[in-house]
Parts: C-alpha cells; structure tokens; sequence
C-alpha cells in the first residue's frame, strides 16, 4: 500500500479528500520535493499541482498513481483543484491546521468551494513510524556525522575558534555527500559549554570541555549526535561529571525497549544524573524524533503519554550543565524495529582530551 493509499484510509471517516500545503508533508506522501503547489489526494485520485519549473523532474521521480498538472500558478492551481472536487462529489476537505496560516487558509477554502475541516494531524501520525527507506536515508546521513567527527578530530588545533571548527564540520559533510546541516550546529568550548544551545563565538577555543551538536541531511532525512571533549586534560571532577553522563546514556539505550513509556526510558537517565548529586543540572527531555524535520513526535520526555514502538526513531541525549561552569551532553540516535532497539550512530564515545 502506497503512502497516498494509506492517508486515504485514515482520512475516509471524515474528509471526502486532502490538500497538502506543507512541503515536507507533500515530499513524504508524493515521493517529490518541490516548493510551489499543492498535493491533492481524494478517495479515487492523487495529484500533484505545481508549475513548469517541477513538472519534469516530477515526472521522472514521483511514484505511480499521481497525475501531474502545470496550470498557471495561483488561482488556476486553486480552479484545478475546484474541478477535480466538483467531478468526484467532494464535499469535505481536509487541510493541515498546523501549517497553513489563515489567509492560506481563507484563501483555498473559498477557492475550492466545499466544507473544510483539519486533518487531525494525520500525517504527522504516518511520520512517526519509519520506513526501511526512510531509515537508510537518516543512516547515510548519521554516516557522513560520524566521518565528520573522526575528521574534526584529525584536524583541530587549541587555535581554532570556535566558528571554525564549527565550519569545518558542516563543510566537510556538504563535500562528502549532505545536501545541507540539519540545523545549526552547536559548538561551545570551556564556560559556553554550559549552554545546552549555546552559539558558536568567534574565539578561540577555551580549555575544558567542547560540546559538539551538528548533524546533516539526505534526501530530506536528518542525523542529529552530539560528542562532548576535552581541550586539555579533564580533572577529576570533569571526568566524575563526564561518565555520569556516559552512563546515563548508554544505560538508557540498553535498557530502552520496543513498547515501553517514553517517559519510562527518560527516568532511566534521569535517575541516574540524579542520583549521582546533579539536582536540576539536567533540564531538557532526554530525546526527540528525527526525520523529515529534526524535532518531531514522540519524545523521551517525563511528562510524555507515547510508548516507543516499532519505526521509532529518537534521539538519547541525556546533559548536565553546570551554569557558568561548564556543561557535557552525549548524543545518539536510536531506532526501534522487529522490537529490538539499535543505535545509528557509531562515533566513540569515551572521554577524550586534546592537547
């Protein structure tokens, strides 16, 4: 069953049809990338309505089932669209009401000239769960991180800024094969690494720990790690702070399990940071979904009501920042599938120090 095959079933109990305006939504359903148009899928056909400029790629990389329509841009793209509904009896349309803006909104609603209501966030809910495909895609993109890392190793130098050495990782992922940085990327040296999403400063790198939080993306899927090292050596309560978060990362890995709460694979780690004295030092969620976007649903989160299951694939991430001090976080991703748990990342993760 094809991915538009699947979104007509879940819709059918109350939307006759859908219009796709968000462009990663429309990408996951229509198997192509493009950033002016719309995705239509009603219960007896699919389409995809956008302008010349996309209308031969298209052809070549969208999947069987979906028709390819260039009217003019605008309000012809809405008449088509009128017409298709006017032809097949729609009488209901869905829309994405957490990425469309009211006058978007306004705008297609009159234009098309039926009721519309909200998706209900349906194919958010499709997201959730990867595909073997998709994971291959985060896979390629988590590989091209991992060799990043062991090259930022190779060459880095106490001279260094921290923008440069920044730099230096997203360039070498854009020259061996990521079509772009999955976000910006963190890099913060001695106090600044106290600042979970502390900005690169143009300086150079402080002694103690560097946070390192960067990833890249292919074909529309995301890596995100982050690798915490020393520059110098660690002193004794560094490295105390150190593989406290080690083991709350790599126990929270093995003891995560297909079926288990979300926030049930949060405590694991937070317990532990807890427990070892770094009261309130770990104040985010232990993990978020990766995928077409860097955050998605679900999270390993205390307050989380999702079970982590089969397609999952979320980040464990535990931190502890000591404010004006410093700060050590530890990141992987994690993919849960045929109801074992297996780490897409493979960069070292012991305690390192440089120069």
């Amino acid at each position: 069953m094809t991915r538009a095959e699947k979104l007509r079933a879940k819709i059918a109990p109350f939307a006759d049809a859908i219009v796709i305006t968000d462009v990663l939504n429309q990408y996951y359903i229509s198997g192509f990338r493009f950033t002016d148009g719309y995705v239509l899928v009603t219960q007896k056909s699919a389409h995809i309505v956008t302008d010349f400029r996309y209308v031969e790629a298209a052809q070549k990389l969208a999947p069987a089932g979906f028709e390819i329509v260039t009217p003019a841009r605008g309000a012809e793209m809405a008449t088509y669209m009128r017409d298709v509904c006017a032809r097949e009896g729609v009488k209901t349309v869905a829309f994405e009401e957490a990425r469309i803006t009211y006058a978007e909104h306004e705008k297609l609603k009159d234009a098309l000239g039926v009721d519309f209501v909200t998706s209900r966030g349906v194919i958010e809910q499709m997201r959730r769960v990867k595909d073997k495909e998709e994971v291959d895609k985060m896979c390629a993109a988590q590989k091209i991180t991992d060799d990043a890392f062991t090259h930022i190793l190779s060459v880095i130098t106490p001279e260094m800024t921290e923008i440069e050495v920044a730099t230096e990782l997203e360039y070498f992922m854009r020259k061996h094969g990521g079509e772009d940085k999955s976000f910006d990327t963190i890099c913060v040296s001695g106090s600044a690494s106290s600042l979970p999403h502390g900005v690169p400063r143009n300086r150079k790198l402080e002694r103690g720990f560097l946070t390192m939080d960067y990833g890249c993306i292919v074909d529309g899927y995301h890596s995100d790690m982050t690798r915490t090292v020393c520059i110098g050596k660690a002193d004794e309560e560094m490295k105390r702070l150190y593989n406290t978060v080690l083991k709350a990362q790599v126990s929270a890995i093995e003891g995560a399990k297909v079926g288990m709460k979300c926030a049930a694979v949060d405590a694991i780690a937070r317990d532990i940071i807890e427990d070892a004295g770094y009261h309130g030092a770990f104040g985010h969620s232990l993990g978020h979904s990766v995928g077409l976007e860097i955050h998605e649903a679900p999270n390993f989160a205390p307050r989380s009501a999702d079970f982590f299951e089969n397609g999952h694939v979320i980040t464990v991430e535990p931190g502890i920042y000591l404010a004006g001090k410093y700060g050590c976080r530890i990141e992987d991703m994690v993919w849960a599938h045929d109801d074992t748990v297996t780490s897409l990342t493979h960069s070292p993760k012991e305690l390192i120090e440089l120069f």
